[in-house]
């Protein structure tokens, strides 16, 4: 499993916001979060980001514990987020985004070839 989440519990002080949440997701696969406003999607993401901490539980990202690690640690393993909505890369261009979509490739070649396929897949780009 790439990521595994187990039993997980968030408090921000006294309010307990995240009540033993488990989530599992395989390499290639995509895995949703639907909920209504206050029922712990960000929370959630925080958690596993490490920006906040978790009280009970378990993390785990390619077999390791990420509990304790500092997040910016947490995004050179590869995990990283960008919530929408809160226009985080807003002066940006399509191409930038691209690149930082790619920014933990070595492959610069391969790199330019997605981003041919990425612009005749969506040519309005």
């Amino acid at each position: 499993m790439l990521l595994e989440v187990e039993e997980l519990d968030v408090y921000y002080g006294a309010v307990h916001a995240l009540k033993g949440v488990s989530l599992r997701a395989a390499a290639g696969e995509i895995v949703t979060l639907i909920g209504a406003n206050g029922a712990g999607k960000t929370t959630l993401l925080r958690a596993i980001s490490g920006l906040v901490p978790t009280r009970a539980g378990a993390v785990r990202f390619d077999a390791r514990d990420l509990r304790g690690i500092p997040p910016h640690e947490i995004v050179g393993l590869g995990i990283s987020q960008a919530p929408e909505g809160r226009m985080v890369f807003a002066n940006l261009t399509v191409e930038d985004n691209l690149e930082l979509g790619a920014y933990r490739r070595r492959d610069r070649a391969g790199i330019a070839q997605d981003r041919g396929r990425v612009f005749r897949l969506f040519p309005r780009l």
